[in-house]
This record gives structure tokens, sequence and C-alpha cells, in this order.
């Protein structure tokens, strides 16, 4: 193999590892975004034509993006998505995704905080040069309720809170260690 066809090899590999790091971070993204209650973020990361398989609904963009954050309003006091194990197969401008999620529902009367795990199964499409989901499936494969005490506990006490506005910590630059934000 010459130079040229080596470079060329570099040139494709570091092309399709940028698009996984972007499909990765457009998934990641949402994520954050609903955690926020971040409207204008959640639909960052969707093509106005997607669609979400939220159990028996399907929802379509852009209007379920608030009609999801009033849902968890409705119901939670605050959610946490994390995404744990993430597969992804690029088959040229579309992505087909599974990525494991924990959900933490921490309930509107305070005292129980559910874990819900499953999956979501992503297909994603390049449109401009830009990565964005525009089919998601939802699974639920498991749940466990637990005591949410401990965050009023004397051991949480003064740790930041999680806010749905912009006003939560993850907004605010540069990061300075001060006193200041709602706090348990």
């Amino acid at each position: 193999m010459n130079l040229d066809e080596k470079i060329s090899l570099l040139l494709t590999k570091v092309d399709r590892l940028q698009d996984r790091q972007d499909i990765e971070d457009c998934i990641q993204r949402e994520s954050r975004a609903r955690d926020r209650q971040d409207t204008e973020q959640i639909l960052s990361c969707w093509w106005e034509d997607g669609v979400d398989e939220h159990g028996p609904m399907i929802n379509y963009m852009p209007g379920y993006a608030e009609r999801a954050n009033h849902g968890h309003k409705s119901n939670f006091h605050m959610t946490s998505h994390n995404i744990t194990n993430h597969l992804c197969d690029i088959e040229g401008n579309t992505a087909y995704c599974e990525s494991y999620v924990i959900g933490g529902l921490f309930w509107l009367e305070r005292k129980v905080t559910t874990l819900a795990l499953g999956r979501y199964l992503d297909q994603l499409e390049k449109r401009h040069g830009q990565w964005k989901i525009l089919t998601r499936k939802c699974t639920i494969e498991m749940s466990a309720d637990a005591d949410s005490s401990w965050v009023h506990s004397d051991k949480v006490k003064g740790f930041l809170k999680a806010l749905w506005n912009s006003n939560d910590p993850s907004y605010q630059r540069p990061f300075e260690a001060n006193d200041k934000g709602e706090r348990w």
C-alpha cells in the first residue's frame, strides 16, 4: 500500500470515528436536554420529521418535546436519563443505534425514586453534514423502586440541586466553586 492509499484509508477511518462520536454526542445531548426540560436542545437533536415510540404512544416532532416535558413535570420532581452501553452501525448517512438507558424518576411526592432500565433503539440520519434522530423506539426491561429520603438527609445537605431550566449549574460558564445555587 502506497502513502496516498494509507492517507486515504486513514481519512476514511477518521471520518467514520467522527460520525460515530457525533451520533453518540447527539443521543447524550438529547438525554441531558430531557433532564433539564430544555425544549430547544431536545429539538436540536431531532429531525423535524422525527418520530418517537414511547410505549403505546407514537409521538411526532416538533410538538413531542414540549408534551414530554409537560408529562415529566406532571409526574416527577426530577429525572435522570443515563446512557450506558452504546452500539452503533453506520450505513452511509443512516445509523442504527442501541443505547442502554437507566432512567431515574423522582416522583412528585418525593418519597420514592423509580429506576427504569431499558434501551433506546435509534435511527439517525446525517443531513447537511449533521446527525440527528429520525426514529426512536423505547424499551422498558425492568425497574426498581427506592426510598428517596436520603436526598433529604444531613448527608446530602448543601449539595447542588438539579433544576429543570437554564438556572441548572451545568449552564453556568465558567464553572466556579462557590456557595451559590439552589441546594438541598
